[in-house]
């Protein structure tokens, strides 16, 4: 079992960020699993049970790993940006700077990286550059290589760019979740307390980010990446050559697993099959840690 939740604090150039965390009962030696949030979700967003089996925190720690999930600037008492300083690559700084002093917090000797949907993109930005922290792979869901033109991402992204809106819940909730027989009436109300305010910029910047960072980025991440879209999605393009279109990009990648989440809408964690990827996560970050461990003997695992 997990213990209870602690609220954390971290200041990073100026900056608040505040975060989550939980551990199992014993220490472990798993790695620390470091996580962050999507646009309209705090933190609480990976506290949030889809499935009896309980949320993407309960199940980690119940297999032994410490989690901290970050509030990205802006969210859950993170210090807000300003608009025009509101950009990913600004959150990418101030969060690796977070995760660099919990890992120290932690006396983590291995940190696996998992972001949701912007926080995947960020989640990735980090791992393009993370020299301070000793990173063994990352998992990006419910993020890809291609969001279809027009879609709802865009219409996100049409509001008035200096504002922050909080969008109603039947709103969101049509984004948010897949059809119907996909999630349950429970998990459904308890992602409402997880929702938050959003800084309209991020939602500009997400439908763009595939285009103007990715390519870039992609070739320069050295750690293992683990990518699931949902089936479902109302934001991105989940179809199987858009999904191996995003896994051939990491080319300096020890290994890639990229997947569809079936059974899945967008925020893939709160839906009913939302468990199966939370156990692929763990098991890739099992991999992740093997692998790690032996490029610290020297071998060649490649």
């Amino acid at each position: 079992m997990a213990k209870q939740r602690d609220l954390l604090t971290f200041e990073v150039d100026g900056h608040t960020i505040t975060a989550i965390a939980a551990g199992p009962t014993e220490p472990s030696g798993k790695p620390l699993i470091a996580a962050l949030h999507g646009g309209t979700y705090t933190a609480r967003y990976f506290d949030v049970a889809g499935a009896p089996g309980g949320s993407f925190i309960d199940i980690a720690t119940a297999h032994g790993h410490p989690v901290v999930a970050f509030n990205r600037p802006g969210y859950g008492g993170s210090t807000p940006l300003a608009p025009d300083a509101n950009t990913f690559d600004r959150h990418a700084q101030l969060l690796a700077g977070a995760l660099a002093q919990a890992t120290v917090r932690f006396e983590a000797d291995e940190v696996f990286l998992a972001g949701h949907s912007i926080g995947g993109m960020i989640a990735l930005m980090i791992a393009a550059d993370a020299q301070a922290i000793p990173l063994i792979g990352v998992s990006a869901t419910g993020m890809g290589a291609v969001i279809p033109p027009g879609g709802a991402a865009e219409a996100l992204g049409s509001l008035p760019p200096d504002e922050t809106v909080d969008l109603p819940y039947g709103d969101r909730d049509r984004v948010m979740f897949g059809p119907a027989h996909t999630y349950g009436a429970d998990a459904l109300l308890a992602a409402h307390d997880s929702y938050a305010p959003v800084p309209v910029r991020e939602l500009i910047q997400a439908p763009a980010w595939p285009r103007e960072h990715l390519p870039g980025l992609a070739p320069r991440v050295r750690v293992p990446v683990h990518n699931a879209l949902a089936e479902f999605d109302a934001l991105w393009d989940s179809a199987p050559e858009n999904v191996a279109r995003f896994a051939s990009m990491f080319t300096a990648a020890p290994f890639v697993d990229a997947s569809v989440a079936r059974g899945t809408g967008h925020c893939i964690d709160h839906h009913t099959l939302g468990f199966a990827t939370h156990l692929r996560q763990l098991a890739f970050a099992g991999e992740c840690s093997a692998w790690a461990a032996a490029q610290r003997r020297g071998e060649n695992t490649n």
